[in-house]
């Protein structure tokens, strides 16, 4: 803190007997009576009960009324509290006064005065105060006689307590021992009062107990808050914020520390701690996307080359699982590896759909049909992940979370339709996560924005589907309605243009 601030913190007079040194003498001319903690005046009396009417809706004057009881009643816990534990370091103070013989009697009256009025005295030496403060030395050292007692008052405190205490740190020989099982709070509150007095070695102490304890969340911001409001000549406090503070982070730097991170979980060999790192990062990326001033976030070309790097995975797998020898290797590994890159590419598009930035990867997943040739090809007991991603797209495109041209979602469609009606029941056993009604309502919905020229295809091949297969099969009869009704009930036919662009997109074919 500045001193000006200092000094309109401290109001201190620094007196002597009145009957040896009268200059000295503060404004005004009699001191008030001071009393110990021991022997401090009875609380006051509780106020009065509330007489209000019952009724629901509290008047102002109601509120304001129950507002200062509350204050007065913290006031009045704070008080006691005060009255518990300052006897304790007054006890602590004289035993380290005894310990010192060499002072000598008291030489100074220092009362320590709350903002409610309380007051706390403590008979302490000036020489003491003088060699461990610059502010009482500052002050002490021009009003210092032989036999001549002072008087000093700190007044308008914040916390009585944790002023006496700090007194009683410039008696102590080891202050970091001290400090020792203090809460962080505490400390913070003892590094605020010896800054002020300008303690030194109270400060450099609270400064070395807090860059070595561990923080709590809540710790943490009062740390930093505390620091960066408190004015420190002559010391330094970047150790103690070290474990916070970073160089300027760059989104080269940022991406290619998450770039890592996400290869990391891919290519991880313990599958529990893969899921586990992925729900971690997952939830990390997820929050930091509410941030608008956060700056460490992960670029779409990273991920985009991690959907590529995963695609040319499963594609391997698919081909060896198509040409795979019988007695060359375990089916039940290849299995695992294709469920495991069809897991992981499905992670890499929930950030993209989170991010905002699937787009793309509908164009690109709906180009895969070599992929999808090859998915046709194997066991649905080892491509059933596979069509995970389609559902997910589908779901993501039903909520307007992705949005692509009609040309790419009646690509995505024409390509991987046909694999996830194959894969449904598959799927729906072997995950539970699998939510059949959610993938039913978004494969619906994104098949109702197609042309209805698209829709009519699209659903008649699911009608004969789904009566060969039933319950294996999605039940999108919902959809399937609203075709009926846009075709044969409700005929936009007097819409001339968007009549032509359908004519135009039934071109494609199923």
């Amino acid at each position: 803190m500045a001193s000006r601030e200092v000094s309109t913190m401290i109001k201190q007079g620094f007196i002597s007997d009145p009957t040896l040194s009268l200059p000295f003498s503060p404004s005004r001319t009699t001191l008030p009576r001071l009393y110990s903690p021991s022997s401090s005046p009875p609380p006051p009396p509780p106020p009065a009960e509330s007489t209000r009417p019952s009724h629901n809706n509290p008047t102002l004057f109601e509120m304001m009324s129950e507002e200062n009881l509350r204050g007065s009643k913290t006031m009045e816990e704070s008080r006691r509290r005060t009255q518990r534990r300052v006897p304790k370091f007054l006890t602590e103070l004289n035993a380290y006064s005894l310990k010192n013989g060499g002072l000598g009697p008291s030489d100074v009256r220092l009362t320590v005065v709350s903002r409610d009025g309380q007051r706390v005295p403590m008979d302490v030496h000036g020489r003491v105060l003088s060699e461990k403060s610059r502010f009482f030395a500052d002050n002490l050292s021009q009003r210092r006689e032989k036999g001549v007692s002072h008087t000093v008052e700190i007044s308008e405190c914040d916390d009585v307590e944790v002023y006496v205490e700090t007194v009683v740190l410039m008696y102590c020989d080891d202050l970091k021992k001290r400090l020792i099982g203090e809460s962080v709070t505490k400390v913070l509150a003892l590094l605020q009062v010896s800054a002020a007095i300008m303690f030194d070695a109270g400060t450099t102490s609270c400064l070395e107990y807090l860059e070595a304890v561990p923080w709590s969340e809540d710790e943490e911001e009062k740390v930093v808050s505390h620091l960066s409001q408190l004015e420190l000549p002559g010391l330094s406090t970047p150790e103690v914020l070290q474990r916070v503070s970073s160089e300027p982070s760059t989104s080269a730097r940022s991406d290619g520390i998450l770039l890592n991170l996400l290869s990391g979980v891919l290519q991880a060999k313990d599958d529990k701690a893969r899921q586990e790192m992925k729900t971690l990062i997952s939830r990390l990326l997820r929050a930091d996307s509410l941030d608008d001033d956060n700056l460490f976030d992960v670029s779409k070309d990273t991920l985009y080359h991690l959907c590529h790097r995963c695609l040319s995975s499963l594609f391997l797998c698919l081909s060896e699982a198509i040409g795979m020898d019988e007695g060359k290797r375990d089916r039940g590994v290849l299995m695992a590896e294709i469920a495991r890159e069809a897991d992981n590419l499905q992670w890499i598009v929930d950030i993209l759909i989170e991010k905002r930035m699937a787009n793309d990867f509908v164009k690109l997943w709906a180009d895969q049909r070599e992929l999808a040739e090859f998915h046709s090809k194997i066991p649905t007991v080892y491509r059933h992940g596979i069509s995970r991603i389609t559902a997910q797209l589908c779901i993501a495109i039903g909520r307007g979370n992705i949005l692509v041209p009609n040309e790419s979602r009646f690509s995505l469609v024409s390509t991987w339709l046909d694999a996830l009606y194959e894969d449904f029941g598959w799927m729906r056993r072997a995950y539970k996560s699998v939510d059949k009604k959610l993938v039913e309502d978004g494969l619906s919905k994104t098949i109702l924005t197609l042309s209805l020229r698209q829709q009519q295809v699209v659903l008649l091949n699911w009608f004969d589907r789904f009566l060969n297969k039933g319950d294996d099969c999605p039940n999108i009869q919902r959809a399937f309605e609203v075709w009926w009704r846009r075709a044969f009930v409700r005929q936009y036919t007097d819409v001339d243009d968007t009549s032509q662009l359908q004519i135009t997109v039934s071109s494609y074919s199923a």
